[in-house]
């Protein structure tokens, strides 16, 4: 009898512990879902797409001088504002502040990381001459052959840039830093995206390029569907 009591006894608790277990488990996974952050290379290329697009527009105006076609030439110095405020100021200046200098720490990709930062250099340069001759309209033809010239270098230039950021430099970037690191810098990019943009940042960026892309008639995503 008293064997008895005591086994009840005990299933009786062990039984309970485990409920109180399984109940907890939801629990914290819930926790852990809901304040999961954004990983830094994910923000970054959430940013390459942004940065996309505006290649996409700067390909279409491209075509219109190829062209001699008639376009707003406001579109070209509305993206390359972007390009300096969200891409250059920021987006750029996060790997140059956050990336680059842990990776030559650690001695890793060093030469690539070399490579990016002499093209971030001459992106700059481009969007200066971009932002310059986009000004004044009607353009003249010496000035549209320069804007031509200096639109097809910068796009040659970027979508190798941040393919090769996308596949090599941020995958491996999680290999190099510490997971408390790595969750601690998904946290300070949002907050540095937050203070220098707003609540909604990355938002309103993707809202004016949208708004360039209807005004250039290429906003519509079926139009480049072709036609099987």
């Amino acid at each position: 009898m008293e064997y008895n009591r005591k086994q009840f006894i005990k299933t009786g608790l062990i039984s309970v512990a485990g409920s109180f277990a399984i109940n907890l488990i939801p629990a914290c996974g819930a926790k852990s879902d809901e304040g999961q952050e954004v990983s830094p290379p994910e923000d970054l290329m959430q940013e390459h797409g942004l940065l996309n697009r505006i290649l996409l527009i700067y390909d279409h105006c491209r075509m219109q001088l190829v062209n001699k076609a008639d376009f707003p030439l406001m579109a070209v110095s509305s993206a390359a504002a972007i390009i300096r405020q969200f891409v250059e100021d920021y987006h750029e200046k996060q790997e140059e502040d956050y990336l680059f200098p842990r990776f030559k720490k650690a001695n890793q990709l060093t030469d690539l990381v070399n490579v990016l930062l002499q093209q971030h250099r001459a992106g700059r340069m481009l969007t200066d001459k971009i932002m310059h001759l986009s000004k004044t309209s009607p353009i003249t033809e010496d000035d549209s052959k320069q804007l031509l010239e200096a639109l097809t270098a910068f796009n040659v230039m970027y979508r190798p840039h941040e393919a090769r950021e996308d596949t090599v430099l941020f995958p491996a970037f999680r290999k190099i830093v510490s997971s408390h690191e790595y969750d601690s810098l998904g946290e300070e990019f949002e907050k540095n995206e937050q203070k220098k943009f707003g609540e909604d940042g990355f938002a309103t960026m993707v809202g004016k390029v949208a708004d360039i892309e209807k005004q250039l008639g290429i906003y519509d995503l079926t139009q480049f569907t072709p036609a099987i």
